[in-house]
């Protein structure tokens, strides 16, 4: 009587423990798939092949996995050298943010929704508000200056994204857009909206870098009328 073995069965493999960084990292990658508005818990769960309860023995709810998010992107954009002058260093800040929040979706409105909170979020922070006093910048104005320099670059990041998403729907593109934008000003009774329709063509202008800019620069005069002469 011959003995046939059984074949050799293989142990599944197992999973990595699931630990915080990697329920960070699939929540980038889920929020740049969905969107802010369907990121949730349990999308993250089946993304992780786990139970949402698993979510929560690391992360306690949706609010602090935003918190976490928020942090790590914080984390990609570069840090400024504390040289040149307060100038340069706040258009490159700026800039900086500018750039990794359009590279990221719903980046700007993830900013906007959590705390300042995060080891990486505060470093950014903390150079802002030390450029600011490196200009003569009272304690006090200096606050309320880093709070009306982040808002003007992630609300205006917030408004490109929009503006985005409006342009690639079926059916349009931003030259669609500016240009139907463009005719109805211009159609407006000049004798109501006379300042509208002469300034039409510049009000549909289409360089967002050029208004960013603009707007930055708008910010950096008003610091300048409250920073040390000299600076």
């Amino acid at each position: 009587m011959s003995i046939i073995p059984y074949p050799h069965l293989e142990k599944p493999a197992k999973r990595p423990p699931l630990d915080q960084t990697q329920i960070v990292r699939a929540g980038l990658a889920l929020l740049d798939e969905v969107g802010l508005d369907k990121l949730t818990m349990r999308r993250l769960a089946e993304r992780l092949g786990v139970k949402a309860a698993s979510l929560y023995r690391h992360v306690r709810n949706k609010n602090e996995l935003l918190v976490l998010l928020g942090d790590e992107t914080s984390g990609d954009i570069p840090i400024v050298s504390p040289s040149g002058t307060w100038r340069k260093q706040l258009t490159a800040m700026a800039w900086n943010v500018r750039r990794v929040l359009l590279a990221n979706r719903d980046g700007a409105r993830l900013l906007a929704a959590t705390p300042p909170v995060g080891p990486r979020r505060l470093r950014h922070i903390e150079a802002v508000l030390r450029t600011l006093r490196s200009a003569g910048l009272s304690r006090r104005d200096a606050a309320r200056a880093a709070y009306h320099c982040n808002n003007f670059v992630t609300e205006f990041v917030a408004d490109e994204a929009r503006f985005a998403a409006f342009a690639a729907a079926p059916g349009s593109s931003r030259r669609k857009m500016f240009a139907q934008a463009r005719a109805q000003f211009k159609s407006l009774p000049r004798e109501e909206y006379p300042t509208v329709v002469e300034l039409a063509d510049y009000l549909t202008e289409d360089d967002p870098d050029r208004l960013f800019q603009f707007g930055l620069e708008l910010l950096l005069r008003g610091l300048k009328a409250l920073s040390r002469p000299g600076t």
